[in-house]
Protein backbone atom coordinates (compact mmCIF):
# COMPACT_ATOMS: atom_id res chain seq x y z
CA UNK A 1 0.00 0.00 0.00
CA UNK A 2 1.38 3.33 -0.41
CA UNK A 3 1.98 4.02 2.98
CA UNK A 4 3.26 1.03 4.16
CA UNK A 5 3.89 -1.86 1.80
CA UNK A 6 5.80 -1.99 -1.79
CA UNK A 7 2.71 -4.75 -2.95
CA UNK A 8 -0.27 -4.61 -4.74
CA UNK A 9 -2.55 -2.95 -2.16
CA UNK A 10 -5.28 -4.82 -3.66
CA UNK A 11 -8.46 -4.50 -1.84
CA UNK A 12 -10.92 -4.88 -4.43
CA UNK A 13 -13.52 -7.90 -4.48
CA UNK A 14 -12.68 -8.83 -7.93
CA UNK A 15 -10.42 -8.02 -10.38
CA UNK A 16 -12.38 -6.16 -13.07
CA UNK A 17 -15.98 -4.89 -13.34
CA UNK A 18 -18.49 -7.31 -13.42
CA UNK A 19 -22.21 -7.14 -14.87
CA UNK A 20 -24.70 -6.14 -11.89
CA UNK A 21 -26.77 -9.43 -12.69
CA UNK A 22 -24.53 -12.53 -13.21
CA UNK A 23 -21.38 -11.39 -12.12
CA UNK A 24 -19.87 -11.90 -15.42
CA UNK A 25 -17.08 -9.75 -16.56
CA UNK A 26 -18.44 -6.45 -17.84
CA UNK A 27 -18.46 -6.65 -21.80
CA UNK A 28 -19.17 -10.34 -21.75
CA UNK A 29 -22.45 -10.57 -24.52
CA UNK A 30 -25.44 -10.40 -23.49
CA UNK A 31 -28.93 -12.63 -24.01
CA UNK A 32 -30.27 -10.13 -26.18
CA UNK A 33 -26.87 -9.68 -27.93
CA UNK A 34 -26.66 -13.39 -28.54
CA UNK A 35 -30.72 -12.93 -30.34
CA UNK A 36 -32.57 -15.29 -27.73
CA UNK A 37 -35.09 -12.37 -27.63
CA UNK A 38 -34.92 -8.83 -28.50
CA UNK A 39 -33.66 -5.74 -26.27
CA UNK A 40 -36.26 -4.63 -23.75
CA UNK A 41 -37.31 -0.58 -24.08
CA UNK A 42 -35.80 0.04 -21.35
CA UNK A 43 -36.10 3.85 -19.54
CA UNK A 44 -32.71 4.15 -17.78
CA UNK A 45 -32.49 7.19 -15.26
CA UNK A 46 -28.61 7.38 -13.62
CA UNK A 47 -28.19 9.96 -10.51
CA UNK A 48 -24.98 10.82 -9.42
CA UNK A 49 -24.40 10.33 -6.10
CA UNK A 50 -20.59 10.89 -5.80
CA UNK A 51 -17.05 9.62 -7.54
CA UNK A 52 -18.39 5.85 -7.03
CA UNK A 53 -22.01 6.05 -6.07
CA UNK A 54 -24.59 6.06 -8.28
CA UNK A 55 -28.89 5.60 -8.02
CA UNK A 56 -30.42 4.09 -11.20
CA UNK A 57 -34.06 4.37 -11.68
CA UNK A 58 -35.14 1.24 -14.19
CA UNK A 59 -38.57 1.63 -16.29
CA UNK A 60 -39.86 -1.49 -18.26
CA UNK A 61 -42.30 -0.76 -20.71
CA UNK A 62 -45.53 -2.75 -20.92
CA UNK A 63 -45.00 -4.36 -24.08
CA UNK A 64 -42.42 -5.74 -22.80
CA UNK A 65 -44.22 -7.39 -19.98
CA UNK A 66 -46.75 -8.60 -22.11
CA UNK A 67 -43.98 -10.09 -24.54
CA UNK A 68 -42.80 -12.01 -21.62
CA UNK A 69 -46.17 -13.20 -20.27
CA UNK A 70 -46.82 -14.49 -23.90
CA UNK A 71 -43.40 -16.20 -23.95
CA UNK A 72 -44.13 -17.60 -21.06
CA UNK A 73 -47.65 -18.78 -21.54
CA UNK A 74 -46.40 -20.06 -25.09
CA UNK A 75 -43.82 -22.35 -23.43
CA UNK A 76 -46.86 -23.76 -21.52
CA UNK A 77 -49.02 -24.85 -23.82
CA UNK A 78 -47.95 -27.90 -25.15
CA UNK A 79 -48.12 -29.60 -21.64
CA UNK A 80 -50.65 -27.27 -19.76
CA UNK A 81 -53.10 -29.24 -17.68
CA UNK A 82 -56.33 -27.60 -17.40
CA UNK A 83 -59.65 -29.44 -16.13
CA UNK A 84 -62.06 -30.96 -18.83
CA UNK A 85 -58.93 -30.88 -21.65
CA UNK A 86 -56.38 -32.89 -22.31
CA UNK A 87 -52.72 -31.90 -21.92
CA UNK A 88 -51.84 -28.65 -24.30
CA UNK A 89 -55.30 -29.08 -25.77
CA UNK A 90 -56.57 -25.45 -23.46
CA UNK A 91 -57.70 -22.38 -25.48
CA UNK A 92 -54.73 -19.96 -25.10
CA UNK A 93 -56.84 -17.39 -23.70
CA UNK A 94 -57.90 -19.61 -20.53
CA UNK A 95 -54.76 -20.50 -19.90
CA UNK A 96 -53.26 -17.40 -20.09
CA UNK A 97 -56.56 -16.19 -17.60
CA UNK A 98 -55.44 -19.27 -15.23
CA UNK A 99 -51.86 -18.93 -15.25
CA UNK A 100 -51.01 -15.74 -15.31
CA UNK A 101 -50.80 -14.96 -11.25
CA UNK A 102 -48.71 -18.12 -11.25
CA UNK A 103 -46.49 -16.91 -13.26
CA UNK A 104 -45.86 -13.38 -11.96
CA UNK A 105 -43.12 -14.10 -9.73
CA UNK A 106 -41.52 -16.03 -12.59
CA UNK A 107 -42.11 -13.24 -15.04
CA UNK A 108 -40.76 -10.67 -12.46
CA UNK A 109 -37.87 -12.26 -11.92
CA UNK A 110 -36.82 -12.99 -15.49
CA UNK A 111 -37.45 -9.09 -16.16
CA UNK A 112 -35.04 -7.97 -13.46
CA UNK A 113 -32.09 -10.60 -14.13
CA UNK A 114 -32.77 -9.38 -18.22
CA UNK A 115 -32.88 -5.66 -17.22
CA UNK A 116 -30.04 -5.58 -14.66
CA UNK A 117 -27.92 -7.14 -17.64
CA UNK A 118 -29.10 -5.12 -19.86
CA UNK A 119 -28.47 -2.11 -17.91
CA UNK A 120 -24.90 -3.24 -16.99
CA UNK A 121 -24.15 -3.55 -20.36
CA UNK A 122 -25.49 -0.14 -22.34
CA UNK A 123 -24.76 2.40 -19.38
CA UNK A 124 -21.21 0.81 -18.88
CA UNK A 125 -21.70 1.14 -15.06
CA UNK A 126 -18.44 -1.22 -14.22
CA UNK A 127 -19.97 -2.06 -10.76
CA UNK A 128 -17.25 -2.70 -7.82
CA UNK A 129 -19.94 -3.97 -5.56
CA UNK A 130 -23.05 -5.91 -5.64
CA UNK A 131 -26.29 -3.83 -6.42
CA UNK A 132 -28.32 -2.78 -3.47
CA UNK A 133 -32.10 -2.89 -3.46
CA UNK A 134 -34.78 -4.84 -1.78
CA UNK A 135 -35.79 -7.27 -4.83
CA UNK A 136 -39.02 -8.19 -2.95
CA UNK A 137 -40.07 -4.83 -2.82
CA UNK A 138 -39.94 -4.73 -6.76
CA UNK A 139 -43.95 -5.37 -8.07
CA UNK A 140 -44.66 -6.83 -10.90
CA UNK A 141 -48.28 -4.59 -11.93
CA UNK A 142 -51.13 -5.73 -13.28
CA UNK A 143 -51.21 -2.32 -15.58
CA UNK A 144 -48.77 -0.07 -16.78
CA UNK A 145 -44.40 -0.07 -16.53
CA UNK A 146 -42.95 -1.76 -14.10
CA UNK A 147 -40.56 0.57 -11.90
CA UNK A 148 -37.36 -0.49 -9.84
CA UNK A 149 -34.35 1.13 -8.51
CA UNK A 150 -31.07 0.21 -6.68
CA UNK A 151 -27.86 1.90 -5.30
CA UNK A 152 -24.37 0.66 -6.75
CA UNK A 153 -20.72 1.71 -6.39
CA UNK A 154 -18.79 2.07 -9.75
CA UNK A 155 -15.36 2.47 -10.77
CA UNK A 156 -14.44 6.19 -10.67
CA UNK A 157 -14.05 7.83 -13.64
CA UNK A 158 -10.91 10.47 -13.63
CA UNK A 159 -7.96 11.67 -15.91
CA UNK A 160 -5.44 9.34 -16.49
CA UNK A 161 -1.74 10.92 -14.56
CA UNK A 162 0.95 11.07 -16.42
CA UNK A 163 3.44 7.50 -15.75
CA UNK A 164 6.07 6.88 -17.96
CA UNK A 165 9.03 8.88 -17.31
CA UNK A 166 9.08 9.05 -13.32
CA UNK A 167 11.87 10.04 -11.00
CA UNK A 168 12.46 7.90 -8.44
CA UNK A 169 14.65 7.30 -5.38
CA UNK A 170 15.66 3.29 -4.69
CA UNK A 171 17.00 2.59 -1.43
CA UNK A 172 20.42 0.06 -1.70
CA UNK A 173 22.86 -1.50 0.83
CA UNK A 174 25.03 -4.14 0.96
CA UNK A 175 24.42 -6.35 3.65
CA UNK A 176 27.26 -6.47 6.35
CA UNK A 177 28.52 -8.97 8.79
CA UNK A 178 26.49 -6.65 11.47
CA UNK A 179 23.78 -7.13 9.68
CA UNK A 180 23.98 -10.68 9.78
CA UNK A 181 24.92 -10.35 13.67
CA UNK A 182 21.82 -8.30 14.54
CA UNK A 183 19.65 -10.48 12.85
CA UNK A 184 20.96 -14.04 14.46
CA UNK A 185 20.78 -12.19 18.18
CA UNK A 186 17.08 -11.41 17.24
CA UNK A 187 16.58 -14.89 15.72
CA UNK A 188 18.07 -16.14 19.45
CA UNK A 189 15.97 -14.14 20.77
CA UNK A 190 13.17 -16.16 19.83
CA UNK A 191 14.55 -19.34 21.29
CA UNK A 192 15.68 -17.51 24.59
CA UNK A 193 15.33 -18.45 28.05
CA UNK A 194 13.30 -16.73 30.45
CA UNK A 195 14.88 -16.27 33.92
CA UNK A 196 13.23 -14.31 36.92
CA UNK A 197 14.73 -10.81 37.40
CA UNK A 198 14.66 -8.97 40.71
CA UNK A 199 14.65 -5.08 40.58
CA UNK A 200 13.35 -2.59 37.56
CA UNK A 201 13.55 -3.99 33.66
CA UNK A 202 16.12 -2.22 31.30
CA UNK A 203 15.71 -2.21 27.36
CA UNK A 204 15.45 -5.80 26.16
CA UNK A 205 13.82 -7.34 29.24
CA UNK A 206 10.02 -8.60 29.70
CA UNK A 207 7.57 -7.90 31.97
CA UNK A 208 4.44 -10.02 32.41
CA UNK A 209 1.49 -7.05 32.95
CA UNK A 210 -2.27 -6.53 33.54
CA UNK A 211 -3.85 -3.43 31.70
CA UNK A 212 -6.72 -1.62 32.15
CA UNK A 213 -7.23 1.39 30.24
CA UNK A 214 -9.77 4.29 31.95
CA UNK A 215 -11.81 6.81 30.21
CA UNK A 216 -11.58 10.01 32.84
CA UNK A 217 -14.02 12.17 31.11
CA UNK A 218 -16.78 9.29 31.62
CA UNK A 219 -16.25 8.34 35.53
CA UNK A 220 -13.03 6.39 35.12
CA UNK A 221 -15.18 4.10 32.36
CA UNK A 222 -12.98 0.89 32.34
CA UNK A 223 -12.98 0.55 28.55
CA UNK A 224 -10.09 -2.13 28.04
CA UNK A 225 -8.25 -4.70 30.08
CA UNK A 226 -5.35 -7.31 29.33
CA UNK A 227 -4.35 -10.05 31.51
CA UNK A 228 -0.86 -11.32 31.56
CA UNK A 229 0.37 -9.40 28.64
CA UNK A 230 3.99 -10.75 27.92
CA UNK A 231 5.80 -7.04 26.67
CA UNK A 232 9.45 -6.82 25.65
CA UNK A 233 10.68 -3.33 27.43
CA UNK A 234 11.43 -0.66 24.31
CA UNK A 235 10.73 2.51 23.62
CA UNK A 236 7.28 2.64 22.18
CA UNK A 237 4.68 -0.06 22.91
CA UNK A 238 2.29 -0.11 19.97
CA UNK A 239 -1.36 -1.43 20.21
CA UNK A 240 -3.67 -2.06 17.26
CA UNK A 241 -5.32 1.35 17.87
CA UNK A 242 -3.12 3.53 20.37
CA UNK A 243 0.65 3.41 20.88
CA UNK A 244 2.67 4.32 24.20
CA UNK A 245 6.24 6.63 23.90
CA UNK A 246 8.60 6.19 26.51
CA UNK A 247 7.62 2.72 27.65
CA UNK A 248 11.52 1.98 28.77
CA UNK A 249 11.35 5.34 31.02
CA UNK A 250 7.57 4.49 32.27
CA UNK A 251 9.38 1.01 33.69
CA UNK A 252 12.54 2.53 34.72
CA UNK A 253 11.87 1.68 38.53
CA UNK A 254 9.00 -0.65 38.57
CA UNK A 255 9.77 -3.78 40.13
CA UNK A 256 7.07 -6.36 40.59
CA UNK A 257 3.66 -5.64 42.45
CA UNK A 258 3.95 -1.67 41.12
CA UNK A 259 1.34 0.29 39.19
CA UNK A 260 2.34 2.52 36.65
CA UNK A 261 -0.11 5.23 34.86
CA UNK A 262 0.70 7.12 31.33
CA UNK A 263 -1.71 8.61 29.00
CA UNK A 264 -2.12 7.49 25.29
CA UNK A 265 -3.68 9.04 22.51
CA UNK A 266 -6.14 6.44 20.69
CA UNK A 267 -5.86 7.28 16.97
CA UNK A 268 -8.32 8.98 14.95
CA UNK A 269 -9.14 6.04 13.19
CA UNK A 270 -10.30 3.73 16.42
CA UNK A 271 -13.42 1.58 16.16
CA UNK A 272 -15.27 3.69 18.55
CA UNK A 273 -15.85 6.68 17.15
CA UNK A 274 -16.92 9.09 20.27
CA UNK A 275 -13.12 8.05 21.38
CA UNK A 276 -11.12 9.10 18.66
CA UNK A 277 -8.31 11.41 18.97
CA UNK A 278 -9.08 10.78 22.93
CA UNK A 279 -6.71 10.69 25.63
CA UNK A 280 -7.28 8.03 28.27
CA UNK A 281 -5.66 6.25 31.55
CA UNK A 282 -3.60 3.40 31.16
CA UNK A 283 -2.60 1.48 34.43
CA UNK A 284 0.35 -1.23 33.79
CA UNK A 285 0.85 -3.24 36.94
CA UNK A 286 4.17 -5.14 36.52
CA UNK A 287 3.57 -8.38 37.66
CA UNK A 288 7.06 -9.97 36.92
CA UNK A 289 10.49 -9.11 35.36
CA UNK A 290 11.98 -11.17 33.62
CA UNK A 291 15.71 -11.29 31.56
CA UNK A 292 16.37 -13.50 28.46
CA UNK A 293 19.06 -15.98 28.36
CA UNK A 294 20.41 -16.14 24.61
CA UNK A 295 21.05 -20.02 23.88
CA UNK A 296 23.81 -21.73 22.40
CA UNK A 297 23.91 -22.65 19.05
CA UNK A 298 23.98 -25.84 19.79
CA UNK A 299 23.70 -28.81 17.17
CA UNK A 300 20.01 -29.38 18.13
CA UNK A 301 19.32 -25.77 18.16
CA UNK A 302 20.78 -26.03 14.45
CA UNK A 303 19.04 -28.49 13.65
CA UNK A 304 15.45 -27.01 14.95
CA UNK A 305 15.76 -23.98 12.87
CA UNK A 306 16.22 -25.94 9.69
CA UNK A 307 18.21 -28.73 9.80
CA UNK A 308 21.70 -26.75 9.20
CA UNK A 309 24.77 -28.38 9.15
CA UNK A 310 26.82 -25.36 10.84
CA UNK A 311 26.58 -22.17 12.36
CA UNK A 312 28.11 -20.64 8.88
CA UNK A 313 24.88 -22.77 7.10
CA UNK A 314 22.76 -20.74 9.48
CA UNK A 315 24.68 -17.55 8.65
CA UNK A 316 24.27 -17.87 4.77
CA UNK A 317 20.27 -18.60 5.36
CA UNK A 318 20.35 -15.18 7.68
CA UNK A 319 21.90 -13.30 4.79
CA UNK A 320 19.21 -14.19 2.08
CA UNK A 321 16.57 -13.84 4.49
CA UNK A 322 18.17 -9.88 4.57
CA UNK A 323 18.23 -9.92 1.46
CA UNK A 324 14.42 -10.59 1.12
CA UNK A 325 13.68 -8.28 3.35
CA UNK A 326 15.95 -5.51 1.59
CA UNK A 327 14.31 -6.13 -1.28
CA UNK A 328 10.74 -5.41 0.46
CA UNK A 329 11.63 -2.10 1.76
CA UNK A 330 13.36 -1.46 -1.60
CA UNK A 331 9.55 -2.27 -3.28
CA UNK A 332 8.10 -0.17 -0.71
CA UNK A 333 9.58 2.98 -0.96
CA UNK A 334 9.62 2.53 -4.78
CA UNK A 335 6.29 1.73 -4.70
CA UNK A 336 4.98 4.72 -2.43
CA UNK A 337 7.12 7.19 -4.55
CA UNK A 338 5.00 5.38 -7.60
CA UNK A 339 2.09 6.40 -5.75
CA UNK A 340 2.48 9.89 -4.64
CA UNK A 341 3.09 10.41 -8.30
CA UNK A 342 -0.13 8.32 -9.41
CA UNK A 343 -2.48 10.09 -7.08
CA UNK A 344 -1.48 13.64 -6.99
CA UNK A 345 -3.86 14.83 -8.80
CA UNK A 346 -6.56 12.09 -7.23
CA UNK A 347 -8.71 14.59 -5.34
CA UNK A 348 -12.16 12.49 -5.98
CA UNK A 349 -13.89 11.05 -2.64
CA UNK A 350 -14.44 7.31 -2.28
CA UNK A 351 -17.31 6.10 -0.12
CA UNK A 352 -17.08 5.79 3.24
CA UNK A 353 -18.89 1.60 3.19
CA UNK A 354 -16.69 1.08 0.84
CA UNK A 355 -13.43 1.91 2.68
CA UNK A 356 -14.88 0.22 5.70
CA UNK A 357 -15.54 -3.03 3.68
CA UNK A 358 -12.03 -2.75 2.03
CA UNK A 359 -10.08 -2.02 4.94
CA UNK A 360 -9.99 -5.50 6.48
CA UNK A 361 -8.84 -6.90 3.27
CA UNK A 362 -5.95 -4.22 3.07
CA UNK A 363 -4.69 -6.10 6.20
CA UNK A 364 -4.68 -9.19 4.51
CA UNK A 365 -3.18 -8.28 1.68
CA UNK A 366 -0.24 -7.18 3.50
CA UNK A 367 -0.07 -10.03 5.91
CA UNK A 368 0.45 -12.22 2.97
CA UNK A 369 2.72 -9.75 1.42
CA UNK A 370 4.89 -9.93 4.75
CA UNK A 371 5.13 -13.48 5.22
CA UNK A 372 6.52 -13.98 1.08
CA UNK A 373 9.47 -11.35 2.34
CA UNK A 374 10.31 -13.51 5.36
CA UNK A 375 9.03 -11.24 8.01
CA UNK A 376 9.01 -12.58 11.59
CA UNK A 377 5.52 -12.49 13.65
CA UNK A 378 6.71 -9.69 15.96
CA UNK A 379 7.50 -7.53 12.49
CA UNK A 380 3.90 -8.33 11.25
CA UNK A 381 2.00 -7.48 14.60
CA UNK A 382 3.96 -4.33 14.27
CA UNK A 383 2.87 -3.43 10.63
CA UNK A 384 -0.99 -4.16 11.42
CA UNK A 385 -1.18 -2.10 14.66
CA UNK A 386 0.47 0.80 12.19
CA UNK A 387 -2.20 -0.15 9.22
CA UNK A 388 -5.10 -0.28 11.72
CA UNK A 389 -4.31 3.04 13.55
CA UNK A 390 -4.81 4.60 9.97
CA UNK A 391 -6.92 2.30 8.54
CA UNK A 392 -9.01 4.40 6.54
CA UNK A 393 -6.82 7.09 5.25
CA UNK A 394 -4.45 4.23 4.20
CA UNK A 395 -7.17 2.18 2.18
CA UNK A 396 -8.29 5.22 0.62
CA UNK A 397 -5.14 5.74 -0.46
CA UNK A 398 -4.66 2.34 -1.99
CA UNK A 399 -8.08 2.40 -3.48
CA UNK A 400 -7.20 5.30 -5.61
CA UNK A 401 -3.87 3.94 -6.27
CA UNK A 402 -5.47 0.36 -7.47
CA UNK A 403 -8.34 2.16 -9.62
CA UNK A 404 -5.40 3.82 -11.76
CA UNK A 405 -3.09 0.79 -12.20
CA UNK A 406 -6.05 -1.29 -13.36
CA UNK A 407 -6.56 1.36 -15.99
CA UNK A 408 -3.12 1.32 -16.79
CA UNK A 409 -3.29 -2.91 -17.08
CA UNK A 410 -6.45 -2.48 -19.18
CA UNK A 411 -4.83 -0.26 -21.39
CA UNK A 412 -1.57 -2.17 -21.52
CA UNK A 413 -2.87 -5.33 -21.54
CA UNK A 414 -1.24 -7.06 -18.52
CA UNK A 415 -2.57 -10.31 -17.34
CA UNK A 416 -2.20 -12.46 -14.90
CA UNK A 417 -1.24 -16.03 -15.69
CA UNK A 418 -1.08 -20.21 -14.00
CA UNK A 419 2.81 -19.45 -13.13
CA UNK A 420 2.08 -15.97 -11.36
CA UNK A 421 -0.21 -18.17 -8.89
CA UNK A 422 2.18 -20.95 -8.12
CA UNK A 423 5.29 -18.26 -7.61
CA UNK A 424 3.51 -16.24 -5.23
CA UNK A 425 2.40 -19.24 -3.36
CA UNK A 426 5.66 -20.79 -3.42
CA UNK A 427 7.18 -17.88 -1.94
CA UNK A 428 4.64 -17.92 1.12
CA UNK A 429 5.24 -21.14 1.27
CA UNK A 430 8.69 -20.85 1.59
CA UNK A 431 8.49 -19.02 5.06
CA UNK A 432 5.93 -21.72 6.72
CA UNK A 433 5.65 -25.43 7.06
CA UNK A 434 2.97 -25.58 5.30
CA UNK A 435 3.35 -26.91 1.33
CA UNK A 436 1.79 -25.21 -1.76
CA UNK A 437 -0.57 -27.06 -1.76
CA UNK A 438 -2.24 -26.15 1.52
CA UNK A 439 -1.53 -22.85 1.52
CA UNK A 440 -3.35 -22.80 -1.96
CA UNK A 441 -6.19 -24.72 -0.51
CA UNK A 442 -6.18 -22.14 2.67
CA UNK A 443 -6.32 -19.06 0.40
CA UNK A 444 -8.89 -20.55 -1.67
CA UNK A 445 -10.90 -21.79 1.75
CA UNK A 446 -10.53 -18.17 3.13
CA UNK A 447 -11.53 -16.26 -0.29
CA UNK A 448 -8.17 -14.85 -0.74
CA UNK A 449 -7.37 -15.83 -4.41
CA UNK A 450 -8.72 -13.03 -5.93
CA UNK A 451 -6.55 -10.71 -3.28
CA UNK A 452 -3.68 -12.79 -4.42
CA UNK A 453 -4.54 -12.12 -8.50
CA UNK A 454 -4.90 -8.17 -8.14
CA UNK A 455 -1.92 -8.47 -6.29
CA UNK A 456 -0.36 -9.87 -8.94
CA UNK A 457 -1.53 -7.57 -11.60
CA UNK A 458 -0.41 -4.34 -9.64
CA UNK A 459 3.05 -5.83 -9.17
CA UNK A 460 3.39 -6.36 -13.43
CA UNK A 461 1.56 -2.63 -13.89
CA UNK A 462 4.01 -1.07 -11.38
CA UNK A 463 6.83 -2.99 -12.93
CA UNK A 464 5.98 -1.61 -16.24
CA UNK A 465 5.66 1.81 -14.64
CA UNK A 466 9.32 1.73 -13.00
CA UNK A 467 10.78 -0.07 -16.24
CA UNK A 468 10.18 3.06 -17.73
CA UNK A 469 11.42 5.49 -14.87
CA UNK A 470 14.75 6.71 -14.02
CA UNK A 471 16.67 5.74 -10.95
CA UNK A 472 18.81 7.37 -8.30
CA UNK A 473 20.21 5.21 -5.35
CA UNK A 474 20.16 6.41 -2.33
CA UNK A 475 21.22 4.45 1.09
CA UNK A 476 19.08 2.28 3.18
CA UNK A 477 19.53 1.63 6.79
CA UNK A 478 17.74 -1.72 8.75
CA UNK A 479 15.64 0.27 11.29
CA UNK A 480 16.25 -0.85 14.75
CA UNK A 481 14.13 -2.81 16.61
CA UNK A 482 12.31 0.59 19.17
CA UNK A 483 8.93 -1.18 18.85
CA UNK A 484 6.84 -3.64 20.58
CA UNK A 485 3.64 -4.52 19.33
CA UNK A 486 0.45 -6.23 20.98
CA UNK A 487 -2.86 -7.57 19.74
CA UNK A 488 -4.87 -5.64 22.03
CA UNK A 489 -7.25 -2.80 21.14
CA UNK A 490 -7.46 0.07 23.58
CA UNK A 491 -10.98 1.34 22.68
CA UNK A 492 -12.01 -2.81 23.40
CA UNK A 493 -13.11 -2.99 19.56
CA UNK A 494 -10.61 -3.93 17.00
CA UNK A 495 -10.89 -2.40 13.36
CA UNK A 496 -10.53 -5.16 10.71
CA UNK A 497 -9.59 -8.19 13.63
CA UNK A 498 -7.26 -10.00 11.69
CA UNK A 499 -4.84 -13.25 12.87
CA UNK A 500 -1.11 -12.95 12.73
CA UNK A 501 -0.35 -16.07 10.72
CA UNK A 502 3.37 -17.47 11.69
CA UNK A 503 6.14 -16.60 10.01
CA UNK A 504 8.74 -19.12 10.34
CA UNK A 505 12.98 -18.03 9.62
CA UNK A 506 13.88 -21.27 7.52
CA UNK A 507 12.77 -23.87 5.12
CA UNK A 508 11.55 -26.93 6.40
CA UNK A 509 11.73 -25.03 9.86
CA UNK A 510 8.72 -27.05 12.22
CA UNK A 511 7.18 -24.21 14.10
CA UNK A 512 8.91 -22.55 16.66
CA UNK A 513 7.60 -22.69 20.52
CA UNK A 514 7.28 -19.00 20.68
CA UNK A 515 8.54 -16.96 23.75
CA UNK A 516 5.42 -15.50 23.75
CA UNK A 517 2.37 -17.16 25.50
CA UNK A 518 -0.59 -17.82 23.01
Amino acid sequence: MPSSDSSAPTVLPTGAPTDLATGAPTGAISPAEEGLRPLLALVVTIEKISTCQRRVKVLISREDINRYYDEAIGALMPSAQLPGFRPGRAPRSLVTTRLKSELSDQIRSKLLTDSMAQVSEQEKLSPISEPDFDIGAVVLPDEGPMMFEFSIEVRPEFDMPSWKGLSIKRPTRTISTLDVEDALTNLLRERGRLVPQEGAPVLGDLIVANLRFIDGSDGNAELSAATEVEIVVRPKLSFADAELQGLDKLLQHAVADTTVTASVKLSAEAAIESLRGKDVTMELKVLEVKKLELPELTPELLAELGSFVSADALQVAVRQQLEKQLEWHRRRQVRQQVSSALTASAAWELPPDLLRRQSQRELERSILELRRSGFSDDAIRLHVNELRQTAMASTARSLKEHFILERIAEEESIADTAADYDEEIRAIAAQSSESPRRIRASLEKRGLMDVLRNQIIERKTVELITSQASFTDTPFEFQKPDTEAIDHAVCGVLVGDQEIPTALHAEGAEKRASVRRP
